[in-house]
C-alpha cells in the first residue's frame, strides 16, 4: 500500500505537464514517419542481397530445322541464366515485361536490366563462324543485339550498368563461343573427313572440341556448390507517401522503440534530482520505508509510462504504418515488458547516482546514444554491422531486445520462441541486476 501511495505520487509529478508526455509519446513516432519516409525499398539488406542480375526473358525458344538427328528445342535464355547463376554466384531476377523492366530503369531503381527477344534462341543456334551463320563476336565480346537482345541502362548508375554489362559479357562468351567451336568441329568432319577431325582432336588435347558447352570444352570438372537463386522480380511492398506495409517498418518500428525506451533515463533522472533538491527523497528515508519501497515507489510509474511509451508505439506501427504484429503478438507484449524492466532499472541507477541536472543530462544522454550505437538502434538494424559488432553489442539489453523483435517480426516465418524467451531472460536480468545496484547505491547514500 506505501508503494502504491509513493508511485501515485511519482506519476502525478510525470503527468503534470502533459504537454512533455505528448512529446515523450511523438518523438520516437516522428523519427520512425521521417526515416520510414526517406529510406529506399533496399534498406535493410545486405550488400549481397542487393548485389543481382536482373533480365526480361521474351525467349520463345528454337529448334535448330538444319540438325541431322531432329532437332532439340533450345531455350538458350534458361542457359543462359542458369550460367550467370551458377558460375558467378549472383542473384538473377527475372522481371515480367520489358514495360516494367523500362519503369525499373527510369525510376532508378535498377542500374540496367538485359532483355532477351522472342528470337534469342534462334538467332544463337544460328551463330557460327561458317558463311551464312550469324556472327555475334565483335571487339568488345559479344554483340548481344545480333542475338536478339539489348540492354537498358540507367544513365545516372553508369558503373553499375558497366559492371552488369561484363558479367553480361562473360557469360554469354562461354555459352556462346563453345556452341560455335563444336558446331564448327562438326562441319569439319562432315567436310575432311573423320581423319582429320581425331588429328585436330589430337593437337589439342586440353580441349574437347566435340564440346558444345564451356564445362565440357574446356574438360572442367563439374561444379559441386550450388549457384545463386532464380527469382521472380517482386514488385515492393508498401503504398502511398509512407510506404504503408513496407518492409523496413518491421525494422524501424522496434528498432526506435527500443532505444526511445533508455531514453526515459532523463526523466526518471530529474524526477530524483527534484526531489533530492527539495529535501523530499531525504523525508521519505527518514520516514518508516525501507530502500526497496523507496525504489519500487519509484519504479512503478515510470515502468508504466515506459510500458505505454511501448505499446503505443506498436499499435501506431500497426494502424499508421501497416506493419505485422508476427504470427505471434502475444510475445510482443512479454518483450516490450522486459525491455521496459531493464530501461527503468537503468533509469534508476543513473538516478541514483546523478546528483545534479546537468550530471543527469551529461551521463544519461551519453549513456543512451552509446548504448543505442553499440546495440544497432541507430542503425535501425543489427544485421548491417559487422560480426563482431554484433557480437560486442550483446553486453547491451538493447541488443537482446532487438534480437526478440527480430524473431517475431522480421523473421519471415516461424519465429524461433526460444530464442524470444532467452532475449526476455536476458533483458529481465539487466533490469533486476540494475536495480538491485541502485538499492545499493541508495544505502551508500544513507549513510553519507
Amino acid at each position: 500500500m506505501l508503494i502504491w501511495t509513493l508511485a501515485k505520487k511519482d506519476f502525478r509529478l510525470l503527468i503534470r505537464d502533459p504537454r512533455a508526455m505528448v512529446v515523450l509519446l511523438l518523438m520516437p513516432f516522428i523519427f520512425i514517419l521521417v526515416l520510414g519516409a526517406s529510406l529506399g525499398e533496399g534498406f535493410g539488406q545486405k550488400p549481397d542481397d542487393r548485389l543481382r542480375i536482373s533480365i526480361v526473358d521474351l525467349d520463345q525458344g528454337y529448334e535448330d530445322p538444319a540438325a541431322k538427328e531432329g532437332g532439340e528445342h533450345m531455350h538458350w535464355s534458361k542457359i543462359v541464366e542458369r550460367d550467370l547463376a551458377d558460375t558467378a554466384g549472383i542473384r538473377v531476377e527475372v522481371i515480367g515485361s520489358e514495360a516494367e523492366a523500362e519503369e525499373l530503369v527510369k525510376n532508378g531503381k535498377r542500374a540496367a536490366v538485359i532483355v532477351f527477344g522472342p528470337k534469342f534462341s534462334e538467332q544463337v543456334t544460328r551463330s557460327s563462324f561458317l558463311r551464312g551463320g550469324v556472327n555475334p563476336l565483335f571487339r568488345d565480346g559479344v554483340d548481344i543485339n545480333a542475338l536478339d537482345a539489348h540492354m537498358l541502362r540507367d544513365p545516372t548508375q553508369l558503373t553499375a550498368a558497366s559492371i552488369i554489362e561484363q558479367v553480361g559479357q562473360v557469360t554469354m562468351l562461354r555459352v556462346v563461343l563453345p556452341w560455335m567451336i563444336g558446331r564448327a568441329f562438326e562441319r569439319i568432319g562432315d567436310q575432311l573427313g573423320v581423319f582429320v577431325k581425331n588429328a585436330l582432336q589430337s593437337m589439342f588435347p586440353n580441349y574437347n572440341l566435340r564440346g558444345k558447352t564451356w564445362q565440357a570444352l574446356t574438360r572442367a570438372e563439374p561444379r559441386t556448390a550450388e549457384g545463386a537463386t532464380i527469382t521472380e522480380y517482386q514488385a515492393p511492398s508498401g503504398n502511398g507517401l509512407l510506404g504503408r506495409g513496407a518492409q523496413r517498418y518491421q525494422t524501424l518500428v522496434p528498432s526506435y522503440m527500443v532505444m526511445f525506451a533508455y531514453f526515459l533515463v532523463l526523466t526518471v533522472g530529474w524526477l530524483f534530482v527534484g526531489e533530492r533538491r527539495g529535501g523530499t527523497l531525504k523525508r521519505l528515508r527518514a520516514a518508516p520505508l525501507s530502500r526497496t519501497q523507496i525504489l519500487l515507489g519509484k519504479l512503478v510509474p515510470c515502468f508504466l509510462l515506459s510500458l505505454g511509451q511501448g505499446l503505443f508505439l506498436l499499435g501506431a506501427g500497426k494502424l499508421v504504418f501497416d506493419m505485422s504484429w508476427g504470427p505471434d503478438p502475444f510475445w510482443l507484449l512479454a518483450v516490450v515488458f522486459t525491455t521496459s524492466l531493464s530501461a527503468m532499472g537503468l533509469a534508476l541507477l543513473v538516478a541514483s547516482i546523478a546528483r545534479t541536472e546537468a550530471q543527469v543530462a551529461i551521463y544519461g544522454t551519453l549513456l543512451v546514444l552509446v548504448l543505442a550505437g553499440i546495440s544497432g538502434c541507430l542503425m535501425g538494424d543489427r544485421e548491417l554491422m559487422p560480426e563482431n559488432m554484433q557480437r560486442l553489442s550483446l553486453v547491451t539489453p538493447h541488443a537482446w531486445a532487438l534480437l526478440a523483435y527480430k524473431q517475431l517480426l522480421a523473421s519471415g516465418g516461424e519465429p524461433n520462441l526460444h530464442a524470444v524467451a532467452q532475449a526476455c531472460g536476458v533483458l529481465a536480468t539487466f533490469g533486476v541486476g540494475f536495480i538491485v545496484l541502485s538499492w545499493g547505491l541508495l544505502g551508500l547514500e544513507e549513510q553519507t
